[in-house]
């Protein structure tokens, strides 16, 4: 009943996950139309008779909002879509692997699940599966199965087959489905925040406003992930107990812890080991997987390694992880176990086989650490035997430099110039001279001095009790580089210290340790020193020899600034917002200065209505565009003819008057 309920529960979760969603897309698809309308309100103004300028505040204003528009629709195309493959990743075929697909379809038989498509190596310690189907992940799709090669060199072969089969329960309980929706949903929110941050970062006007969105899309983020964790939490562990049925509860909890240390050590590895190399010597490893497979089955790490898996056991959850707390998903198998174990079982039985060591071809290790280590910085490859090699002499000799620098200074500074015959390099009889000269406390100090912080020599309250300890170490470091030089020696890695001197066959590690720390604390016992070493066949004054330049040097800044895909974002977004407000400035420029004049006192005067224009019109009907012939003038109108006003006077008739003529 309580399992009903709680999967009912998680049920409800996801559709309310979903339900959000939609409702993000509906905000950014309504913020599309609503500038999408500024943008057609200032067209339509610049065209209007009656603007006296152009709108230039409202084109300002468009141009400013459209990288937060452009960035939201990208979000809202990135969750809709499958995600593009990894670069990161070297896709590993059946006959470069056959053991690994056949455990992998083995494992997808056993838990009832059709295998990937699909199997690619990562340089991460994770595995993971994805399902690239469309509609958001509702559809069935191409499955792929992402495996951490420093998984394949660090886990054993039970613990290796309990990763493939929690991955392989997520097909079995479709969880991939639903993860494909938050994580693309969780990816596109992301990528909605990343958008506006580089259009502030880029715009100082979208800075004024950007706060407002970004704490609405924070907290919209913060609910979303709170709705989906829980979910994607209850599948891992239904995962945890499909990988427990089929490889067994032990395999899959010491899976999980050695997964947990083996991310700190990779972490490590790379950060005090493959990283300063590179810097200083430009070698690194053409198969940095073999190397730290190398480091992990190392005997002084195996207390470390103890230590970080109980530390990874009481670390908590982090609040985006989408995985319980270990120490949770540990107790849910210890409950398993004792479940699983039945009475009649004979002790020291296995339920579950042995399973077979899983490996693929040196060639992918190498093609992954090229892309491991890429880039103009990425160094020159040398073969992961030699680069250990290398690692142990750098490690060991690195203090050298440093005392070549207080030996110098001390002989400056004390009066003691170096003899004329010896070279201005660092020798073993130098040091012997200021030792027999009564310069050892000088000495020491200015080589403690020089110490870099967080180096290999002890700083700090340890030098301050015994200021003599790092002058001792570093004249046995310079014997036993003049013995490494003619090859009577050699340096071994030590992965939790100073690298250890083997010295001819003979002669105990410890003894030059010891005849250094002599010489070093006690008076007059260089003589003595001496003799065992023109025993051993060393030249006091031979310069120690310098190893051939290997790679030219780096300028390491550690200055904060942006990333190359971050200054790409941001030249994107410049772009985009001069873009479109040169073009709607110009667009509203020309529409602005092709707009009709209004004629007074209130009708617009327009070809159609002006009657003083060629082809002008009565108003209510368009006349024809004039031809090119002869103008033609206006009749001038005929004046009135005169006329005379009628008679005011009567008439006189004077015929009868007038005498007739008689015949």
């Amino acid at each position: 009943m309580i399992a009903t309920a709680r999967a009912l529960l998680a049920a409800a979760r996801a559709l309310l996950a979903l339900a959000l969603l939609a409702v993000f897309y509906a905000l950014v698809a309504a913020m599309v139309l609503l500038w999408a309308a500024f943008l057609v309100a200032a067209l339509w103004t610049a065209g209007t008779p009656e603007a006296t300028t152009p709108p230039t505040t409202v084109v300002t204003a468009c141009a400013a909002f459209a990288p937060i528009v452009f960035g939201m629709v990208w979000a809202v195309i990135r969750t809709g879509r499958p995600a593009a493959p990894r670069e990161d990743a070297v896709t590993v075929t059946r006959r470069g692997a056959p053991e690994l697909w056949r455990t992998v379809e083995e494992l997808a038989l056993d838990v009832g699940t059709r295998p990937p498509g699909y199997i690619k190596l990562t340089a991460e310690v994770n595995a993971s599966v994805t399902e690239d189907a469309p509609l958001l992940g509702l559809a069935p799709g191409r499955r792929v199965l992402y495996l951490g090669l420093p998984l394949l060199a660090g886990l054993s072969p039970a613990e290796l087959r309990a990763v493939l089969a929690h991955e392989l329960g997520h097909f079995s309980g479709r969880h991939s489905r639903f993860g494909a929706v938050a994580h693309r949903s969780a990816a596109g929110l992301v990528a909605a925040r990343q958008a506006i941050q580089d259009a502030s970062a880029a715009n100082d006007l979208v800075r004024l406003y950007a706060g407002v969105p970004l704490l609405l899309l924070g907290l919209y983020t913060h609910v979303f992930r709170w709705l989906t964790r829980p979910v994607r939490r209850r599948q891992e562990l239904e995962a945890d107990r499909e990988a427990a049925r089929v490889a067994g509860p032990g395999a899959v909890a010491d899976a999980l812890c050695s997964t947990a240390a083996l991310e700190a050590a990779w972490q490590e590895f790379l950060a005090d080991f493959v990283v300063p190399m590179r810097r200083t010597t430009g070698r690194v490893p053409d198969d940095p997987f073999r190397a730290f497979a190398h480091m992990v089955e190392a005997p002084e790490l195996r207390e470390p390694m103890a230590a970080l898996r109980a530390r990874a056991v009481e670390r908590p959850a982090e609040p985006d992880d989408a995985h319980p707390a270990l120490a949770v998903r540990l107790e849910r198998l210890e409950r398993l176990e004792r479940l699983a174990r039945q009475p009649a079982q004979e002790p020291g039985a296995e339920p579950f086989p042995s399973p077979q060591p899983l490996s693929v071809q040196p060639r992918y290790a190498v093609e992954l650490g090229r892309v491991l280590l890429s880039g103009p910085d990425a160094g020159t490859r040398v073969p992961w035997r030699d680069w250990l090699t290398e690692l142990a002499e750098h490690r060991a000799t690195r203090i050298l430099t440093p005392l070549a620098e207080a030996v110098r200074g001390v002989e400056e500074t004390e009066g003691m110039g170096r003899p004329k015959a010896e070279p201005d390099t660092l020798t073993i009889h130098r040091v012997l001279r200021l030792l027999d000269g009564g310069r050892r406390m000088p000495l020491a100090r200015a080589l403690n001095a020089r110490l870099p912080e967080g180096g290999r020599m002890p700083r700090g309250d340890q030098t301050e009790q015994d200021p003599l300890a790092p002058l001792a170490e570093a004249l046995a470091v310079l014997i036993g580089a003049q013995l490494v030089a003619p090859g009577t020696a050699y340096w071994a890695m030590n992965w939790t210290g100073p690298s250890i001197l083997v010295p001819p066959d003979g002669i105990a590690p410890e003894t030059i340790r010891t005849w250094a720390d002599t010489a070093v604390r006690l008076p007059g016992q260089t003589q003595r020193l001496g003799l065992h070493l023109a025993a051993l066949g060393v030249d006091e004054r031979a310069p120690l020899p310098t190893p051939a330049p290997r790679g030219k040097a780096r300028r390491i800044s550690i200055a904060p600034g942006a990333t190359g895909p971050a200054r790409q974002r941001i030249t994107a977004v410049r772009a985009l917002a001069l873009t479109v407000l040169l073009g709607l400035t110009g667009l509203t420029f020309v529409l602005w200065a092709n707009r009709d004049e209004p004629s007074y006192p209130g009708t617009p005067v327009t070809r159609w209505n002006d009657r003083y224009q060629p082809g002008g019109g009565t108003g209510t009907e368009p006349t024809p565009f004039p031809t090119y012939q002869r103008p033609t003038f206006p009749a001038w109108p005929t004046p009135p003819t005169y006329r005379l006003p009628p008679r005011s006077v009567p008439s006189i008739h004077i015929e009868p008057i007038i005498p007739r003529s008689t015949p």
